[in-house]
């Protein structure tokens, strides 16, 4: 007897409501990935200022389209409010849509968690006013960032052009600043990371997750699903 695909709903910052790719690049067809779109204007508090009440509302639209379970597939826009607005968030999801719900801010910190960093060099996309948001979130949920530097883009666009070397780079820099690090983690639910994690892992030789990864990882654990994806780093191992 085949077995059921559960259909996994995301809630995406840009308007075009595709499901990011990372999705298929890590699972295949093993999952149904459905993605609703929020229109953010830019990623800055200003940008997600007239989109950010509409989130709960595409979690039911999901719903209504047979997602079992949900996730806010925005890292920043889930956390720049503080956390106790990132859970107040996950749980109107919840309470809207009747099914399990999450945020790629709660993904980062099980991610992190799972792969048993305390102490954390961050290289983000962010302008400093969501790093600085970043941080505290990060220091609230427990860890230490040792580090952390953004590239100051604001464009949704532009955010999906930034290279795999440009990572790399900005993640080995901020992970020099203070090698007591244990992990790195590169934030900004629009970077393509996946290349950039297997490198940093290799070359630097510490565990590395970014936002869209442990946002998949994380929605997929709460489908039910496994999680594993050989060749995609630790976190997936």
């Amino acid at each position: 007897m085949a077995t059921r695909t559960p259909c996994i709903g995301l809630v995406v910052p840009p308007a075009h409501g595709q499901v990011p790719q990372d999705g298929p690049m890590l699972y295949g067809d093993r999952y149904r990935f459905i993605a609703r779109g929020l229109g953010i204007g830019g990623v800055s508090p200003e940008g997600f200022a007239p989109v950010v009440d509409g989130i709960v509302e595409r979690a039911v639209e999901l719903r209504k389209a047979g997602a079992e379970v949900v996730s806010m597939m925005g890292t920043s826009i889930s956390f720049y409010r503080g956390p106790e607005f990132t859970e107040s968030l996950r749980r109107a999801m919840e309470e809207a849509t009747g099914v399990p719900c999450t945020t790629m801010s709660h993904a980062i910190v099980r991610a992190l968690q799972q792969l048993g960093v305390k102490r954390v060099a961050v290289a983000t996309s962010y302008i400093d006013e969501l790093n600085d948001k970043l941080q505290a979130y990060l220091t609230h949920a427990g860890f230490t960032v040792t580090a952390i530097e953004g590239m100051s883009i604001t464009g949704v666009k532009e955010v999906g052009e930034v290279s795999t070397e440009q990572l790399v780079a900005l993640a080995k820099k901020v992970y020099a600043q203070d090698p007591s690090a244990e992990g790195i983690f590169i934030s900004c639910g629009g970077l393509l990371t996946l290349d950039a994690i297997r490198r940093l892992e290799d070359e630097v030789g510490v565990p590395a997750t970014a936002s869209s990864p442990a946002g998949f990882w994380d929605v997929v654990r709460l489908a039910g699903g496994d999680a594993s994806s050989a060749g995609f780093g630790k976190l997936f191992a």
